[in-house]
């Protein structure tokens, strides 16, 4: 598997990351490749290159139906960029002194409390943004 910021580094890549994101706060169950094409303005054959590599990097999964492909965002292997970031943003040095105190379970918790807080974060600030007359 390449390495994930090696994925990520690649400005169309984050882009149909980014749409994926999008179309998922939206309800939507999969984004076909013609939906990624129209709205990025990339050629097919540069989508699909691109796809491939996120579907290699676990970041993206697939539904087929007939011919047509859905593609939707798996943002899992995007954790090890978030525990790669995190000790940067740590201006104390205080933070893995008190998780190294905190049980497996407490750590674990306050990890998925953490994520659905920046999910929340994320679907608020995508909602304002869209909103009419802003």
């Amino acid at each position: 598997m390449a390495d994930i910021f090696d994925v990520i580094a690649d400005g169309t890549r984050r882009d149909i990351l980014q749409l994926l994101l999008d179309r998922r706060t939206d309800g939507a169950d999969g984004t076909s490749v013609s939906h990624i094409v129209a709205t990025l303005g990339v050629s097919q054959p540069t989508v699909s290159k691109h796809l491939k590599v996120l579907r290699e990097a676990d970041l993206v999964s697939v539904r087929e139906e007939g011919q047509h492909r859905f593609y939707s965002l798996a943002p899992v292997p995007l954790n090890a960029v978030d525990d790669w970031l995190v000790p940067f943003l740590d201006d104390q040095g205080e933070t893995d002194a008190v998780i190294a105190s905190l049980p497996e379970s407490a750590v674990h918790a306050a990890d998925m409390v953490g994520r659905a807080a920046a999910s929340a974060k994320h679907a608020v600030t995508t909602v304002f943004s869209r909103w009419p007359g802003r």
